[in-house]
């Protein structure tokens, strides 16, 4: 899928700001905001997020006078606004109008107000409520000349299970299944008397007495995102009826909360636009950056999109707040800009002096503006100005060229989170950002696609964790491998099919024929358990003496049925105590392991583990040496980012080096931060960057800089 919005967000800048809370301040503080946004080049507010209790403070009485004052001021102040429906935060009148519309919980317990998402989604009084003030802003601000984009509430993902919720899910099933008898064969419900004879029989996945029907809970996630799609169509389209021509998005969430399915929420926003947070640090919050923006351009089909909120400083990381650096703030952000944003905001402008997010940071933090902190934002500003011509699209193709994709469902992420499945350990996300991670270490660019995409202008595509695999994705797999293509399947993937049925005969099952191998029994790691793999040649299939590779979580007792083995279990490390009794890997030791499958042009690999972080790398690196995969720069030093991004006549080649010392880029290009050719070679300093404007792909290298180089201050 392409996505091809309607509206656009304004051509000829990237937009740099945040969150906007004025609401929380006087309003002699929002003059000298005014003041300092544009001494820091602020040209985008986000304004209103969580200002339902003040726009409408009883049920059907507005109030906008102190919101007029704020566009207005920042208007004047040359900044334009993104105006956020306050959806995501009830005010605590409608808790006591409409009890009935506070979420209840799988245990049956019914919340009040007193935070944020306080709402059942579903509910006709909730639903009435955000049309009506989502139509009252529009009618009101929909043609300002300040407002750049609407926001549609915030963080959409909040499940409700109460009684509005069971119904809309009832109406949602007889949809999708027509029948209680096909509802009955989805669900498996002869297991454990679950027979249905009536719809009103069937709730949502409350808290029963032991475990809930996996295939129950599956369709629930399913409904839910498609309920919560509903509501947001319901305000867009409130706000198309009066006429405002402005673009309308909602920002999506990660990186661990995810209730959403995006590719079917993609072509129902005329921009993407995405919330991120590092819950890392040290080089894999650079890693997953790049993560969360390949993500997204991936849902806008390749397309442009909009980091609306990042932190100020990373997200809590093992209970407390880690610091980020001015240039780590610098290099996240144009690392975004690399991959599709058209900008770069933050959660938020100014820290807020009290309240449960008061430790968040803020562009402006408590320290104020005399502080390193904004002085590094003011040097952002400049930057993000400075390459306003990126923001400019090609006339065709996505912005970012990729060989190399990466299989993303939400489904499968929801799936892998059911109960009793064979080990708890097994983790999507995990899995996903893994396989991610080590094509960024190895400087390939990256897509993500869905399951049933069509593969074919790739040459690798990875399969880290997909337990459910419908027939079409079956289908489109097994012609990418026959045309050409390289597939690599990971544990736990194609198992069952989209009710989570698991297929007999042997793992993994809807694959297994693709694959060429048969699974008999699965080995589940203790997680202090490792497994070593070992020859014959190279994990890529080359000769060449043995490298050992190491797996974790899980293992497997396979045969091969057609398939070349390339790797072995060895059994279980040396250093596991082995008076602790039989391992999990004992049972599989001298059993196939890792394996290709050549059929067609094409050929399917399949490893029984899950590698720890150096295996996979050297794996995924084989096989895109194998595949053809190009890297965006041939032999980049660790820890040094190329990303290039396609524009209009021009592309960008973004140079990150996120290491400390200092490397020099030789190549056709210059540099939009310094004005310097890059044709001789130009340095690139610990912690810096380059942005290169070109004509050229080729040509291009990436090497540590003769004259060495001490890691720059923040």
């Amino acid at each position: 899928m392409t996505h091809a919005p309607g509206r656009g967000l304004p051509a000829g800048r990237l937009l740099f700001g945040g969150d906007y809370n004025p609401e929380q301040w006087g309003e002699d503080v929002w003059k000298e905001d005014v003041v300092l946004m544009r001494q820091a080049g602020v040209n985008a507010a986000t304004v209103g997020v969580f200002s339902w209790a003040l726009l409408e403070p009883e049920e059907g009485v507005y109030d906008f006078g102190w919101l007029d004052r704020v566009v207005q001021t920042l208007h004047d102040g040359g900044v334009g606004v993104v105006l956020a429906t306050p959806t995501a935060s009830p005010p605590p009148w409608f808790t006591r109008r409409h009890p009935d519309a506070m979420p209840v919980g799988p245990d049956g317990v019914r919340l009040v107000h007193g935070s944020r998402d306080t709402y059942a989604v579903s509910a006709p009084a909730y639903r009435s409520a955000s049309r009506a003030i989502a139509q009252r802003l529009a009618e009101r601000y929909g043609d300002h000349p300040a407002l750049l984009a609407w926001h549609v509430h915030n963080e959409y993902g909040s499940l409700d299970f109460g009684e509005h919720a069971a119904a809309a899910f009832r109406r949602w099933l007889q949809r999708r299944y027509s029948t209680l008898e096909e509802l009955n064969r989805a669900w498996y419900t002869a297991f454990w008397s679950q027979h249905y004879t009536s719809w009103e029989d069937v709730l949502p996945p409350r808290r029963t007495q032991y475990l809930a029907n996996p295939a129950h809970a599956l369709d629930f996630r399913r409904f839910s995102s498609d309920e919560m799609l509903d509501a947001y169509r319901e305000q867009r389209d409130a706000i198309r009826a009066t006429g405002s021509s402005a673009p309308v998005t909602t920002n999506f969430m990660l990186p661990s909360w995810n209730h959403l399915e995006q590719w079917s929420w993609a072509p129902e926003l005329d921009v993407l636009s995405l919330d991120h947070y590092l819950d890392t640090v040290g080089p894999d919050g650079e890693a997953h950056a790049a993560y969360g923006a390949d993500l997204v351009r991936s849902w806008s089909g390749g397309g442009p999109w909009l980091l609306m909120e990042q932190s100020t400083i990373s997200s809590t990381v093992a209970g407390r707040r880690a610091h980020k650096e001015p240039d780590r703030v610098l290099r996240n952000s144009l690392s975004y800009v690399a991959r599709g944003s058209q900008g770069s905001l933050f959660f938020q402008w100014r820290a807020p002096a009290a309240g449960s997010e008061a430790w968040h940071g803020g562009i402006v933090p408590h320290a104020g503006a005399g502080s390193r902190s904004f002085r590094g934002f003011e040097r952002l500003g400049r930057v993000l100005e400075s390459l306003a011509e990126v923001a400019a699209a090609p006339q065709d193709g996505p912005l970012v060229e990729a060989d190399v994709a990466i299989v993303w469902h939400a489904e499968g992420w929801w799936a892998t989170e059911t109960p009793q499945l064979p080990s708890d350990d097994l983790d999507y996300s995990a899995a996903v950002r893994g396989a991610h991670r080590v094509l960024w270490q190895e400087g390939f660019a990256v897509d993500f696609v869905a399951p049933e995409a069509d593969l074919s202008r790739y040459r690798l595509v990875l399969v880290p964790s997909l337990f459910p695999v419908t027939d079409a994705a079956v289908a489109g797999m097994r012609r990418f491998v026959e045309g050409g293509g390289h597939l690599a399947v990971w544990p736990f993937t194609g198992y069952a099919d989209e009710h989570l049925h698991v297929v007999p005969g042997g793992y993994p099952g809807r694959l297994r024929d693709l694959l060429g191998v048969r699974v008999e029994e699965l080995h589940p790691l203790d997680p202090a358990e490792r497994v070593e793999l070992t020859g014959p040649g190279e994990p890529d299939g080359s000769t060449g003496p043995e490298r050992p590779l190491t797996g974790l979580t899980w293992s497997e007792h396979l045969s091969s049925e057609g398939a070349e083995v390339l790797a072995r279990y060895a059994g279980l490390d040396e250093g596991v105590d082995e008076g602790a009794g039989e391992g999990a890997g004992e049972g599989v030791a001298g059993g196939p392991a890792i394996t290709r499958h050549a059929v067609g042009r094409g050929a399917a690999h399949y490893v029984s583990t899950f590698l720890d972080g150096p295996s996979l790398r050297t794996w995924v690196a084989g096989l895109c040496e194998q595949a053809g995969a190009r890297r965006v720069v041939e032999g980049c030093p660790p820890l040094v980012e190329a990303v290039r991004r396609r524009g209009a006549g021009v592309d960008h080649l973004f140079v990150l080096n996120h290491s400390r010392a200092a490397v020099r880029v030789q190549g056709p290009g210059v540099d939009l931060l310094t004005g310097a050719a890059a044709a001789d070679g130009l340095v690139v300093p610990a912690r810096g960057c380059a942005v290169l404007r070109t004509t050229e792909r080729d040509g291009f290298t990436v090497t540590a800089d003769p004259a060495g180089g001490e890691a720059t201050p923040g």
